[in-house]
């Protein structure tokens, strides 16, 4: 495997000083499976309080010190160098109440959670592989080290972590590690929120994510109970073949691998459980469930500590992903101006991807009307067609002129873009101009006390 020439040269420092060195983790489980590693990590016997000799000329940070952690910036580059550690009890299941320094690199590496990344190379040629972690990467399995109720007794992220690595890496996960993710998904209530959002969207944003929510369902339900009523729900009407749940999975897997996309997807039909009756055809409707829906994924992303940002698209294209306009100018037009270019056309996957986990009889027609309102709005877009206010040929300024003052002004310049939009009125100056006095006329009467 590569080693790029600042690790090899921070471990040459450590052990020109009479310490062991290795890379360790995640870089070598990345490096194995040909792709390129986001961050270095080296493991060493170094004491925590010579660390800092060793590296004196250089840049350092020194907040993690006391855990045996030091941060040297190389190059532009930082690279944390860990002393080999014991892990003391970890009484709230996330951190160890104490951390005992050691200069055993097997006790270093028993301590990890799972065995692609308990692996470890001084050189990139010889690999420190005590636990299997190289036979898991072949067998593309996520397994812990050592007892995995032990791994996840101490720390209960882990759990969502070998989701989100099953995900990423389309691994699947070891029996004996699946099931005690399983019976002790429990202890997931005691990782914050924030943690918890940060690996659920990793896993979301996975190749694997449709079979590791599929086969793990039960642990998402623990993070996110609001969405087991979905698990099982039925959708007997012509448009769907699969459950709530099952065709969420699938439409979820079928939008961009962007964490916003995904949990719009995650949460899209959430309120259909809610929303469901059967009518006198003996067809299962759902009116109005994208509202439950986007009311539900609200609260879920205000729990988990979402952006701002993130809630507000979430929803909106929660809110919007069952919108049903004809293949038509008129009707695009006006979707674009109510939503935003933008807006608007950020909802063409989200729309695609909720088709295609549907009843594939109906695909292809259902598709073709997608492509047609899409294309439909790029011609709208490309021909600057007026779809704000601030694209209107009359502006504030005209209408005082025309002696059109105060609240009228915004009103009915909303009034004027609405006919434009709606092509009942050219946007053409002196057309809008005679539209505007004769509204405002109408407005002058309509606020006239009667007698």
């Amino acid at each position: 495997m590569f080693l790029p020439d600042d690790v090899k040269h921070l471990i040459s420092r450590l052990d020109q000083q009479g310490f062991e060195a290795y890379a360790v983790g995640g870089c070598v489980r990345d490096s194995l499976l040909g792709l390129l590693p986001n961050d270095w990590d080296i493991a060493t016997s170094c004491p925590p309080d010579k660390l800092k000799s060793v590296f004196n000329d250089l840049r350092l940070i020194e907040t993690g010190l006391k855990h045996g952690t030091l941060t040297v910036l190389l190059n532009g580059v930082s690279y944390e160098v860990t002393t080999y550690r014991l892990d003391g009890e970890y009484t709230d299941h996330r951190r160890p109440d104490s951390v005992e320094f050691v200069s055993d690199l097997k006790l270093d590496l028993a301590r990890r959670d799972f065995t692609v990344n308990a692996m470890a190379t001084c050189d990139g040629k010889d690999i420190v592989d005590l636990f299997g972690g190289r036979e898991d990467l072949k067998n593309r399995v996520i397994r812990c080290v050592g007892d995995p109720y032990k791994r996840f007794e101490e720390d209960a992220l882990r759990i969502l972590r070998a989701l989100r690595f099953a995900s990423v890496y389309d691994f699947e996960i070891d029996h004996k590690t699946a099931q005690a993710a399983l019976e002790l998904k429990d202890t997931l209530e005691r990782v914050s929120e924030e943690r918890i959002f940060a690996e659920l969207k990793k896993l979301l944003c996975g190749k694997g994510v449709q079979r590791v929510l599929s086969n793990h369902s039960e642990v998402i339900f623990q993070i996110l109970p609001e969405l087991r009523p979905m698990q099982g729900c039925a959708q007997n009407n012509p448009h769907h073949c699969y459950d709530v749940w099952a065709h969420t999975v699938k439409a979820l897997a079928s939008v961009p691998q962007d964490s916003v996309y995904r949990l719009a997807m995650l949460f899209h039909d959430a309120g259909k459980p809610q929303a469901k009756y059967t009518g006198l055809e003996g067809h299962d409707h759902f009116k109005y469930h994208q509202l439950y829906s986007a009311m539900i994924a609200e609260a879920c992303l205000l729990r988990l500590k979402a952006d701002n940002d993130t809630l507000k698209r979430v929803v909106r294209m929660i809110k919007e992903h069952d919108l049903r306009i004809p293949a038509t100018q008129k009707a695009v037009r006006k979707q674009l101006a109510r939503l935003g270019e933008a807006e608007f056309m950020e909802l063409f996957p989200v729309f695609k991807a909720d088709l295609l986990a549907q009843n594939p009889d109906m695909i292809p027609s259902k598709l073709e009307h997608i492509r047609q309102l899409e294309a439909l709005a790029e011609e709208v877009i490309a021909s600057k067609t007026c779809l704000t206010i601030k694209d209107l040929a009359v502006k504030g300024g005209d209408l005082r002129n025309l002696g059109i003052t105060g609240a009228a002004t915004g009103e009915i310049l909303r009034l004027l873009l609405d006919e434009v939009v709606r092509g009942l009125l050219p946007n053409e100056s002196s057309a809008l101009c005679e539209r505007a006095q004769n509204l405002f006329r109408g407005l002058e009467k309509q606020s006239k006390p009667r007698n």
